[in-house]
């Protein structure tokens, strides 16, 4: 629905669109770093966490298309619910005290993830600006990404006090639960397409739920790269740290999400002024020297230094890469739309959990922080190559 002023950023809609998604992503952010410990506390190895991480991308994939054209045909905020929903009855399944049980329980959680986020983003393609798409963006991923300062800290501290387990799936679930509260008061406000569009345009609605939108096949591309490595960074950085003694990791999760939650903005706008390309070259280029620096991290404080450079440039380059989407998307395949481009975040997530536990497994964790940046070298290549339609939008 359109805000009060062409270009204002803030109204009622987008406040509560933000507050649904930073409760649905400190339901995700309280058992980022717990489910490794987790997993290899019930016997499990690093790869085993690979493949748990791995089933909750392939569902928020594999749905996210199907998702997208039902938010077209009825109603995003309504998706929204679905998916906060999904994500609280997930947590039942989690009870089982078995480390291959978190497979089954973690690809029903990605069904809820992709309906979460296809939501988000479809009511954010229509509530944005168009000339402040980038700092909207900013403001919107900011939110996503503060739940990463305080969340994973504590789920973490309920690992290590008497709760364990039980109590991350009692503050998860709860989390979830009070986003599809949230998401309630947003059904309102959103328009149903059917009735809010001319019959004429629904020449323009896809045939093929399960197809995928070209326009935004780019952007996705590069924010495929960009998270490519998020899981070296997050999700095994705890079973890093804990082997090279380093204490008191939790602080690296507040110290990143508090860059995250105050760069996004102000990148965003950065990334109005001075054009995508230059932003998303930057964005790769903070990646590459956060995780070589990871290797020589062998106490807290450089620890958290890294994980301020890499949300640097995670934040600048999702901003970025989301404000490419937007302009992109046709204005009646808006959920579908926003459903393709935010394939990319699970498919890295998948693809980065597999390859991370893998190269663990087979080389270790200074090789694998190598190929790390190396995958983030190539991202900066793919940015170049596609430098004239980047900066195209």
């Amino acid at each position: 629905m359109p805000t009060a002023k062409p270009d204002s950023i803030w109204s009622q809609t987008f406040a509560l669109l933000c507050l649904t998604q930073l409760l649905g992503y400190a339901h995700n952010a309280i058992l980022t770093p717990t489910l490794p410990l987790y997993i290899t506390q019930l016997g499990g190895s690093p790869l085993m966490v690979g493949f748990a991480l791995a089933s909750f991308a392939v569902t928020s994939v594999l749905f996210r298309p199907v998702i997208g054209h039902i938010a077209d045909m009825r109603n995003e905020a309504g998706v929204l619910v679905f998916g906060c929903s999904v994500l609280a009855a997930s947590m039942l399944l989690f009870l089982a005290p078995a480390a291959l049980a978190t497979l089954p329980a973690n690809a029903l959680r990605g069904i809820g993830w992709a309906a979460l986020n296809t939501g988000g983003y479809a009511l954010l393609a229509l509530v944005a600006p168009a000339m402040r798409r980038a700092e909207a963006s900013g403001y919107y991923s900011g939110v996503q990404g503060g739940a990463g300062i305080v969340f994973p800290a504590v789920g973490l501290w309920l690992m290590d006090a008497s709760f364990g387990f039980h109590g991350v799936i009692l503050a998860a679930g709860a989390f979830a639960a009070a986003g599809a509260l949230a998401g309630f008061s947003l059904r309102g406000g959103a328009p149903k397409h059917p009735a809010a569009r001319p019959a004429a345009d629904a020449a323009a609605m896809p045939l093929n739920p399960f197809a995928l939108e070209r326009e935004v096949l780019l952007p996705s591309a590069l924010l495929f790269c960009l998270n490519l490595t998020y899981p070296a960074t997050t999700a095994f950085l705890v079973l890093y740290a804990r082997t090279m003694g380093i204490q008191h990791e939790a602080w690296y999760f507040v110290a990143s999400g508090a860059t995250s939650l105050l760069a996004r903005p102000l990148l965003g706008r950065l990334g109005d002024r001075i054009g995508a390309g230059p932003s998303l070259a930057a964005g790769f280029v903070l990646e590459m020297i956060a995780l070589l620096l990871l290797n020589a991290a062998s106490g807290l404080g450089l620890l958290l230094v890294c994980g301020v450079i890499f949300s640097l440039g995670n934040a600048i380059g999702s901003s970025t890469t989301l404000a490419i989407a937007i302009h992109r998307a046709h204005p009646h395949r808006r959920g579908k739309a926003m459903a393709s481009f935010s394939i990319a975040y699970p498919a890295a997530a998948g693809v980065g959990a597999l390859w991370t536990g893998s190269a663990v497994e087979l080389a270790g964790y200074f090789w694998m922080y190598i190929a790390a940046a190396g995958l983030a070298a190539g991202g900066l290549a793919v940015t170049l190559a596609n430098w004239r339609s980047v900066e195209g939008r």
